[in-house]
């Protein structure tokens, strides 16, 4: 039997939210073709923002890259989309994440590796989750068919890390204007979590065919706000270098991580050009 669920799993997300993952149900090589969360490797998106906190405003960007690589995890093959975060220009994190989609069009995310760094120094990857080892699950960043009034769903849980991400649909066909250009037919989804409630709400936005668009703060200390800026498709010599830079953070994992990450099968090329 290929399924965790049972009947009386924990609705870690409110009533109706416990977390059926059936191996069995995904695709046997990762295709994301979910209009509302697309990853096609070879595809970048840059999003820019602030961070507001009592010690002040900061700039952020962060850039979005869908990489060619493939990992298996939990008995699923997964996409490679690997992240980077900079803060005032200062990069602060560089994370691959593992996402997989069903037959029926949800995707979900398997795990984490964040790579953290002040003053240009790796300090560590204390965050680091994959879902079937210690206790991590899988759960759904995507649904097939996100309908406003429906059940809160879990998109991860990592109980070792603290990591508890809940998403409900919000809204649905708004229009929003950010640099990239304006989007019709939007979805807003609203994120938080609540082992940490004095953090606040995150509420994404995503356009139809093109993904995250928009990220804006409800309620928490820091108030942090994000604008799609560019997406583009890299051209498969870009694309080759993204894929041997997130294999170099793929095999450093090894080292970091030994118990957890340490416990995947490595990460592998499949696709060295944008064109698959």
């Amino acid at each position: 039997m290929t399924s965790t669920a049972t009947p009386d799993a924990a609705e870690l997300c409110g009533a109706g939210s416990a977390i059926h993952y059936d191996r069995s149900a995904f695709q046997l090589t990762p295709r994301i073709d979910n209009k509302w969360f697309p990853l096609k490797p070879g595809m970048q998106y840059t999003t820019k923002g602030t961070v507001k906190s009592a010690d002040g405003t900061s700039e952020r960007t962060v850039v979005h890259s869908v990489t060619g690589l493939t990992k298996v995890i939990d008995g699923v093959k997964t996409l490679v989309m690997w992240d980077r975060d900079y803060f005032d220009g200062q990069l602060v994190e560089s994370e691959l994440a593992f996402f997989a989609q069903t037959e029926k069009g949800a995707v979900w995310l398997f795990g984490e590796y964040p790579e953290e760094y002040e003053n240009g120094t790796f300090t560590g990857a204390p965050h680091t989750f994959i879902s079937g080892i210690s206790k991590a699950q899988a759960g759904i960043a995507m649904q097939d068919q996100p309908v406003t009034g429906t059940p809160g769903y879990v998109q991860a849980h990592a109980p070792d890390v603290g990591f508890l991400d809940c998403g409900t649909v919000f809204k649905q066909h708004e229009r929003v204007c950010v640099p990239a250009a304006c989007y019709d037919d939007v979805l807003v989804i609203d994120e938080y979590n609540p082992l940490e409630p004095s953090v606040g709400h995150q509420q994404k936005l995503y356009s139809a065919g093109t993904g995250l668009v928009k990220v804006t703060a409800v309620g928490g200390a820091d108030q942090e706000s994000l604008d799609l800026i560019t997406a583009e498709a890299l051209a498969d010599s870009k694309l080759s270098e993204i894929n041997q830079q997130a294999l170099e953070l793929d095999e450093h994992a090894y080292q970091v991580s030994a118990s957890v990450y340490g416990t995947t099968p490595h990460a592998e090329i499949a696709a060295p050009g944008s064109g698959g």
